[in-house]
Parts: structure tokens; sequence; C-alpha cells
């Protein structure tokens, strides 16, 4: 599998994979909020290129899992949010999400980011060190997040306890 970081010409298709990820079986006409926040995502300005990324099928020419880092901040210093992260769902458990994951960690450690946060599942972002923001001193957006805001710091990371806020397209959701 190849990860590569999205192209212009993949936007149309990390919608698709994004749609079918998030769709909810009882209301499959209604496209998932995390479509939308991917556009308003790219035209706010927090969208990183360098941290959009597409993992190919083995043919190398279908998107099948996209992953993203946008700029957030704690207490007005910049770190990264990731989200969302989409596997198409006859490619999940195959590990396309992982590869994703380690990817855009390698990438974000190597452009010298300081630290990424996400809303997510313990058990699942676990596995790539992340934990709870708390352990770090860093509230969540939304208190009642608890112990599924996580943060994973990076080789840049220096103790800067803190809310973390994500980009502004996050407050419309």
């Amino acid at each position: 599998m190849l990860v590569r970081r999205e192209q212009p010409s993949d936007v149309e298709v990390v919608g698709a994979v994004a749609a079918a990820a998030f769709a909810q079986p009882d209301s499959p006409d209604v496209a998932p909020v995390e479509v939308g926040l991917l556009d308003s995502l790219r035209e706010d300005g927090a969208w990183l290129p360098a941290l959009s990324l597409v993992a190919l099928a083995p043919s190398g020419e279908e998107v099948v899992g996209h992953v993203v880092c946008t700029r957030a901040t704690i207490g007005g210093d910049p770190v990264l949010g990731l989200g969302p992260l989409a596997v198409r769902p006859d490619w999940q458990r195959r590990g396309v999400g992982k590869a994703l994951m380690h990817t855009v960690l390698g990438a974000a450690d190597a452009l010298g980011e300081p630290l990424i946060g996400l809303l997510g599942d313990p058990d699942y972002y676990g596995q790539f060190g992340f934990c709870t923001s708390s352990k770090y001193g860093i509230l969540p957006p939304d208190p009642e997040w608890g112990r599924y805001f996580q943060v994973r710091p990076l080789s840049a990371y220096r103790p800067h306890p803190g809310t973390f806020t994500y980009a502004r397209p996050f407050d419309d959701l």
C-alpha cells in the first residue's frame, strides 16, 4: 500500500471516501458532517497540504483512505488537530488506517510539529501513542469529551499546558 500527499485531483474521491466511511445506515441519503468539514477546512486556511494524505490500493490508482491534520492551537501556540481519518468500508480492518496514522505522525514529526490532538477511541488511538490530554495538562475544547480527547507529543514538544483549540470549522459541528 502506498500513502502519498493528497493531490488536487483527489479532492472529490476523498469526499466520497469520507461519505462512505461515516455514512449512517439509518440516514443513507444524508451527507455525513465530515464531508462538509473537509470542504470547510480547505477553505478556512487551516488546511496543511503536507499533512493531507491518501492511501492507495495496491494497484496504485484507487484512493481507499484519507487522513488530514490541520492547524490548531494550545493557548495560541501552533499544534495540530488530526481528523477526519476515513477508510472506505470495503478496506477497513486491512491496515489502511494504521498506515495512514503512522505516515501522518512521521510526516508531522519531520516537519517539526510539537503535538497532535484528536477526538477518538482511546483503544484505537492508544496504539499510536495517544493518551488522555489531561496527562499533559491540556484541556479539551469541550470538557465533556473526557478521555476521548487525546494528544500525541512529537519530538519538538515542550510542556505547554492550556486549552486545545481546533481550527474554526470544527466549531460548526
